[in-house]
């Protein structure tokens, strides 16, 4: 079994979409199912909780997948291109051409949105999922009023981020992909177990959008967990732990069944 150690510190392997542009992944091999991590917006697969996912998983021999969307991290293209509908399809994409049988996918913030959407367009391959701060329809009740007039105006909205130097930049293609995938208006035909962990600290997304997502499931097995001094990032150390547990105790039940 590998180390935790031997994680090797090279570049990222790159996979070329049918139209050229390459996508940054780093896949573990192992057991299954295949552990897949999908970043929050303007995030990347480098991030504290991808990391230590992946060093728990190396521990256990257990597969596992991170990733970029096009113009994010490591990944070729330019950030504002992309869409929430583009970046979907870049999962698809490499879990198609990269993974084989089941996966148990763990999404972070915008990543527990796109988990969401390919959970629902892979029912027979999703046997799991994790949603840490999952923003599903976050163009929806993230933005007021005059944030659409300024977007429908101006074609981007550059606000600062409080996670680095670069603006928090929001195009009108991306919030147009949002409202149209669009989730918490009815019914989420999934099936497969899910765990929703919340820090109601959150001040980007409000700890009772996971309440609602978790009520729209389908699923009967959805459990949600809520830390009570934790903010939207969850990447305080005991903040990891519990994703952890969370993802071997969800995998353990999925090898099971």
């Amino acid at each position: 079994m590998l180390n935790v150690n031997d994680i090797p510190a090279t570049p990222p392997a790159l996979f070329a979409r049918p139209d050229g542009l390459r996508l940054a992944y780093r896949r573990q091999v192992g057991s299954g199912p295949t552990i897949v991590f999908l970043p929050g917006y303007m995030s990347d697969m480098e991030g504290g909780k991808a990391v230590a996912l992946e060093r728990w998983a190396v521990e256990q021999g257990r597969a596992m997948l991170r990733m970029d969307y096009a113009g994010c991290g490591a990944s070729e293209g330019r950030f504002a291109d992309g869409t929430l509908a583009g970046w979907r399809d870049d999962v698809l994409l490499l879990l198609d051409a990269l993974v084989e049988g089941p996966v148990v996918l763990v999404g972070s913030s915008m990543g527990g949105w796109l988990a969401l959407l390919v959970a629902l367009a892979l029912p027979d391959r999703v046997v799991g999922l994790v949603g840490i701060a999952a923003a599903p329809d976050f163009t929806e009740w993230g933005f007021t009023d005059a944030d659409k007039a300024l977007l429908a105006t101006e074609g981007r909205i550059e606000e600062p981020s409080p996670y680095g130097e670069d603006p928090y930049v929001t195009t009108l293609t991306f919030w147009q992909s949002g409202q149209a995938l669009r989730l918490l208006e009815g019914a989420i035909a999934i099936d497969c177990p899910v765990r929703l962990l919340h820090g109601q600290q959150d001040r980007d997304v409000p700890w009772y959008v996971a309440v609602k997502t978790a009520g729209l499931v389908r699923s009967s097995d959805v459990q949600t967990l809520l830390i009570k001094d934790g903010d939207h990032r969850l990447s305080r150390d005991g903040d990891i732990a519990l994703l952890i547990r969370t993802v071997a105790d969800l995998a353990q039940k999925v090898d099971i069944l």
